[in-house]
Parts: C-alpha cells; sequence; structure tokens
C-alpha cells in the first residue's frame, strides 16, 4: 500500500490533524528568512488538502497559529497575519473546486480585522460545500478553550440551566471550540518534535499519534500515506481488550 489508491477503502480517520511544524527551521536551514519557509509550507497546505479530498478524509485540523504564537517577534506575527489573508483569498478557488468547507476555531476575535474579515468572507462562500470540512485553528490554545467551556458552564449552573450532575462529556463538548468536529483520530506532527503543544487536547483522548522527522515545508502526499498505513496497522481499543474487539 504505497499510494492513495491503495489505501482509500481502507477504514481510514474520520477525523485527522496535523501540527504543521518546522517552517522556521527549514527555512534557517537553507540560509533564508523565516517568511521563507512560512511562504512554501503554504503550498503543503494546499497540496495536503487537495490529498485528503482525494482520500476521503471528512475532516481536516490545521494548527494554523497557537495563542503561544502571539509572543513571537512582531515582524513575524504581522507577516503571518497577511500571508494568511493573501492566502485564503487565492485558496478559495480550490476550496470550491474540491467541495471543501471552511471552519475556523480559536480566539477569532483576537485576529486583526483583515483577517477576521476574510475568514467570514471564505467561511460565507464555501458553507454550502458538502466535502471536506478544513478547519483552521487560529489564535487557538487548548487550555484557553477548556477555561472557557468551564466559564460558559459554571454560569449557567449559577443560572441554574445546567445541574452540576447532570454535567457530562455531550454538554463539555457542545461548548468547545470543535462543538461541531468529531473527536480526532490521527494526530500527525512533523518536524521531529514529540509533542502536542496545547492542541486538541479534549479532543485527542483516544487519538493515535504520528511524530515524523520532516519539516512542514517538504511533507508529501507520500508522506501523508505513509502516516495513514502506520493508522491502518495500528489496533484502537479504548480501553478495551483485543479479545473483546474480535
Amino acid at each position: 500500500m504505497n499510494t492513495i489508491e491503495d489505501i482509500k477503502d481502507h477504514q481510514l480517520p474520520t477525523h485527522l490533524a496535523i501540527i504543521m511544524d518546522g517552517n522556521g527551521r527549514w527555512a534557517k536551514k537553507k540560509g533564508k528568512l523565516r517568511v521563507f519557509g512560512h511562504e512554501n509550507g503554504i503550498k503543503t497546505v494546499r497540496a495536503t488538502v487537495e490529498s485528503c479530498v482525494k482520500i476521503g478524509i471528512e475532516y481536516l485540523t490545521l494548527y494554523t497559529f497557537s495563542t503561544e504564537n502571539w509572543n513571537r517577534p512582531k515582524l513575524e506575527v504581522e507577516m503571518l497575519m497577511r500571508l494568511l489573508v493573501s492566502s485564503l483569498k487565492k485558496e478559495l478557488k480550490t476550496f470550491l473546486k474540491n467541495n471543501v468547507k471552511l471552519n475556523t476555531i480559536g480566539d477569532i476575535n483576537a485576529l486583526p480585522v483583515k483577517v477576521r474579515k476574510e475568514l467570514q468572507e471564505v467561511m460565507a462562500k464555501t458553507e454550502e460545500n458538502t466535502g471536506m470540512t478544513l478547519t483552521l485553528a487560529l489564535s487557538y490554545g487548548a487550555r484557553e478553550e477548556l477555561k472557557n467551556a468551564i466559564q460558559q458552564i459554571s454560569l449557567k449552573v449559577k443560572n441554574n440551566i445546567i445541574s452540576p450532575e447532570n454535567i457530562d462529556e455531550t454538554i463539555i463538548n457542545t461548548h468547545l471550540y470543535t462543538h461541531n468536529l468529531p473527536d480526532v483520530d490521527l494526530l500527525i506532527r512533523t518536524s521531529g518534535e514529540h509533542r502536542v503543544s496545547n492542541f486538541l487536547l479534549w479532543q485527542i483522548a483516544y487519538a493515535e499519534l504520528y511524530f515524523i522527522d520532516v519539516f512542514w515545508p517538504d511533507f508529501t502526499e507520500q508522506h501523508l500515506v505513509e502516516a495513514l498505513k502506520n493508522y491502518l496497522n495500528r489496533e484502537r481499543r479504548f480501553g478495551k481488550t483485543s479479545e473483546q474487539l474480535n
């Protein structure tokens, strides 16, 4: 199984999440500015989205900009925001051609007005698309997401809208940014780092984790196929024994 066609009819992940790491280091290795890495990373995003559409992935979530990324140098943050606006404008055709619906999670109000406006326009133009849902995690942090959910639920308990004894996973899920998404089945992280970096902590509780020693701009369709092949060879028990599954 070395191609998309080989794996298409197997039990692939419904929800794939990717930590797209290594743009800056990729550029540095080539003696270039970090912006060069981010620009090439956008090309990888386009190729990966199209590959996931071909494979039949229903939900793809990309860690695009974390809450911690605001602490990067001001010029780099401004450049990333400009890249985001320009890439959204360019990729609209790709989304429409591939029947992709754009979604976003995170503290969107923290983004510049221009970015929010472009996001809203592209989401509005793709909201009727019925193929893959592409979610961009922007100004996103899982601890912040959980804190917000706890605050919302606490307020509803205080106002007698929810009883404490009725709080369950379903109620928590409905108060998360990802309330309209299923749990993650497979999480891929590029660049060789082995950590989840405050990404979808609740949603990856039973996800398979796959770390690859390749910087994001070098991540190809073949790397994606290899990750999915690895996923297909894993036994997902969800707390049960192998004998119970069989």
